[in-house]
């Protein structure tokens, strides 16, 4: 089926690694054109030399997505870049540690939902403008834990929740020029669960395990139907779909990715 991506311009940010670098050859594949934010600036340069060779335009730009200097410089200049062009933004950049309540200091409340939420926020501030005159389509990368949130990690929890809310606000304000929706992704192996500090180690360090025992045994306890983390081409699957034509009648849904990890009927 035609996706009708072919030619349009889509903006990841958190590109570099994991979901985003999924999501951003997923749409080179389909023939859109990229601007990729990240902090990883090494990162960013293997992808877009991989997508260049898809025959895609691709435009990176290293940014502090966690600030929002560091949003604002990065939006206008991959925004710039395709002479203000953009048609979708999709929000990808997160991370997070598997840490009590009682171990979450206001700094660590403030930088959790900085980068989580307000990137978002910001981010989506710098679209809007070109989104509202153009037409176009913004996705949320949430959490099932912000539907089904687990004693740990609570902050990561709050954060994709507040993701949720704004999805939801804003397909209501923006519509009917703007189709704004979230994939909420179950566990998924990426960077962001292995690299060091990760949700693996960390997992490990609370259940008092080696990392991937204890990643294991938390799917035992969260009794996922398909028995195994996601991949990240998996989610990218779904996030291209959203932004596609196939999904004209699309918004404010969230679309779970999560291995069955949801029980609720809504």
């Amino acid at each position: 089926m035609d996706t009708g991506l072919k030619n349009r311009i889509a903006v990841i940010t958190g590109a570099a690694d994991g979901i985003g670098r999924s999501t951003a050859l997923a749409f080179a594949r389909e023939g859109a054109h990229l601007g990729l934010l990240d902090i990883n600036a090494a990162g960013l340069e293997s992808l877009a030399a991989e997508a260049r060779e898809l025959g895609v335009s691709v435009h990176a730009a290293q940014a502090d997505l966690s600030t929002a200097e560091g949003v604002s410089r990065g939006m206008q200049a991959v925004q710039s870049s395709f002479g203000n062009r953009l048609d979708v933004l999709v929000n990808n950049v997160g991370a997070g540690a598997i840490r009590t309540f009682d171990d979450l200091t206001d700094a660590a409340w403030d930088a959790t939902l900085g980068l989580n939420f307000m990137s978002y926020v910001r981010a989506i501030r710098c679209a809007l403008p070109i989104l509202r005159e153009h037409g176009g389509v913004i996705i949320n990368n949430a959490s099932d834990l912000a539907r089904q949130p687990e004693p740990v990690p609570i902050d990561y929890s709050v954060s994709k929740a507040a993701v949720l809310s704004l999805t939801k606000a804003l397909a209501r304000a923006e519509g009917p020029r703007i189709r704004v929706n979230a994939v909420a992704p179950g566990p998924t192996w990426t960077p962001f669960w292995t690299k060091p500090g990760g949700f693996a180690e960390t997992m490990g360090r609370y259940h008092k395990m080696e990392p991937r025992a204890a990643v294991e045994h938390e799917m035992k306890l969260r009794q996922l139907p398909l028995q195994r983390l996601g991949t990240p081409d998996e989610v990218a699957n779904v996030i291209v779909f959203l932004a596609s034509d196939l999904a004209s009648f699309v918004t404010s849904a969230v679309w779970g990715v999560d291995g069955g990890s949801i029980r609720s009927m809504i």
